[in-house]
């Protein structure tokens, strides 16, 4: 059940029949086999943007903003450069300002937000959050796209203008976006070593509800552990990096067919 916020909670979301089938295929347990991996060096990290919501920032917009060209959102859940908790970031080109109401979504869902920073490059705000769960970075795949969900639907509930931009705008906005990406054109999946001992997978296709519990089931059903993950939305588009290895070694030519 993906959980969308309101001013002053969270409201329950029917989920698509995608979410619901993909949801019932998490083996039991329904957890990811994250593995403690030293943080990617400074010099490979990949730079985000992500931003904040404020509803009064919106009620308080100018005819111009409105005039100017949408940007496109951004929403990315990093696993990767946090040993101890999972980052969460969003973007919206300049246009989100206080970061209570993304704050308070996230604690309703039963999350200890450590740490929340604002940053301006150029004329992106970059908000990022520092979340954990019992104590730990989030490894439940149902709880990340829960998170995921919520932090878009929040978006798309002060940010109306945002739903013409994201394929979520489609099932949870006031506004479908007007251009669709075909899935069989636009998945693009790719394994590239990452040592001797773990390989990286990227995957890229059209964002949809359930789309992570749909990866985690593969990944699962291969017996594959991930290591880290970093989990981007970006406007109509996922793109999903996952370290992953099988036995304590890199993916063989075999088991990378299979994605």
């Amino acid at each position: 059940m993906a959980l969308a916020a309101s001013r002053h909670g969270l409201a329950a979301v029917a989920p698509s029949a995608s979410s619901a089938s993909a949801a019932s295929r998490v083996p039991r347990g329904g957890f990811l086999r994250f593995h403690a991996a030293p943080p990617a060096p400074l010099a490979t990290a990949r730079r985000v943007c992500c931003q904040s919501i404020n509803s009064a920032n919106v009620l308080g917009a100018s005819s111009s903003e409105a005039d100017e060209a949408v940007p496109v959102p951004v929403v990315m859940i990093d696993q990767d450069s946090d040993r101890d908790s999972t980052i969460v970031q969003l973007s919206f080109g300049d246009r989100l300002g206080a970061l209570l109401d993304t704050m308070k979504a996230l604690k309703d869902l039963g999350l200890d937000v450590k740490k929340g920073t604002v940053t301006t490059d150029s004329d992106v705000t970059q908000t990022k959050f520092h979340i954990m769960r019992f104590g730990r970075k989030v490894e439940d795949p149902d709880m990340l796209e829960r998170i995921r969900l919520t932090v878009i639907n929040n978006l798309l509930k002060y940010h109306p203008e945002s739903s013409e931009k994201l394929a979520m705008g489609e099932f949870f906005g006031i506004k479908p976006p007007e251009k669709k990406v075909d899935i069989d054109i636009a998945t693009h999946v790719v394994v590239e070593d990452d040592g001797p001992k773990r390989s990286t997978l990227y995957i890229e296709t059209a964002d949809r509800p359930g789309l992570l519990l749909e990866i985690i089931k593969i990944i699962a059903d291969t017996n594959i552990d991930v290591e880290s993950a970093e989990i981007d939305t970006e406007g109509l588009v996922a793109k999903d990096k996952f370290h992953v290895s099988y036995r304590g070694a890199k993916l063989n030519s075999s088991l990378s067919q299979v994605f």
